[in-house]
């Protein structure tokens, strides 16, 4: 396997892409040699869910696409990054509002540190942002 890989997939942003993003990143990762069913595979899964949904939703129509980015740097650590072109950072909501919404990112960041990860927000070149995930890679041995 190279020492470093990537992927990168642009979508719209719609709902419908969403879902398209997670089977992307399912692929890929099987490709890497990551199983499907494998828990690292879920998490990953699920952190691209709850970072594309914000790329949707809290962009308000001003990012008409956001981009998925993989990369495995020397299978030691997976980065994942969603990237719209909205440039308000992402901000935690008030408790009032978490109600109904507003935990993605809580959830994003209790999962990567669960699994010795971080979450990190950098500018990217048309204005808007980044939000990358950094996960140490772990593929489980195969009987």
């Amino acid at each position: 396997m190279a020492d470093h890989q990537e992927a990168r997939v642009t979508l719209p942003s719609e709902p419908a892409s969403v879902a398209e993003a997670r089977r992307y990143v399912g692929r890929v990762l099987a490709e890497w040699g990551l199983p499907e069913g494998a828990e690292t595979a879920e998490t990953v899964r699920l952190i691209v869910s709850e970072l594309a949904t914000n790329a949707v939703l809290h962009t308000f129509g001003l990012s008409p696409t956001f981009t998925v980015d993989l990369r495995l740097e020397r299978e030691e650590q997976l980065r994942l990054g969603v990237t719209d072109s909205h440039p308000r950072r992402p901000q935690r909501l008030p408790a009032a509002v978490q109600q109904d919404n507003g935990r993605g990112l809580v959830i994003i960041r209790s999962l990567a540190k669960e699994y010795g990860g971080r979450l990190s927000v950098t500018p990217a070149p048309d204005g808007g942002k980044t939000v990358w995930v950094a996960l140490p890679w772990h593929v489980p041995v195969q009987p």
